[in-house]
């Protein structure tokens, strides 16, 4: 899943969901709704370019260190 990746990935950097939502700018709780529903193409790619990681590693089961 989406969220539990970059909830990991968030952990694993000592930043809590709402610090890496206001780094890149998203509104408070986007990140939270991809729990239940699918980030656009464009705001997975902040994601995946702040953490140094591929947009395949977010959605898919590929492992990548952290």
């Amino acid at each position: 899943m989406i969220y539990d990746k970059i909830k990991k990935l968030a952990d694993a950097k000592g930043i809590s969901i709402n610090q890496l939502e206001r780094d890149l700018d998203f509104s408070s709780s986007s990140i939270s709704k991809w729990k239940s529903s699918n980030p656009t193409s464009s705001k997975l790619k902040q994601v995946a370019s702040y953490f140094g990681v591929t947009m395949d590693y977010l959605i898919d089961n590929e492992k990548q260190e952290v």
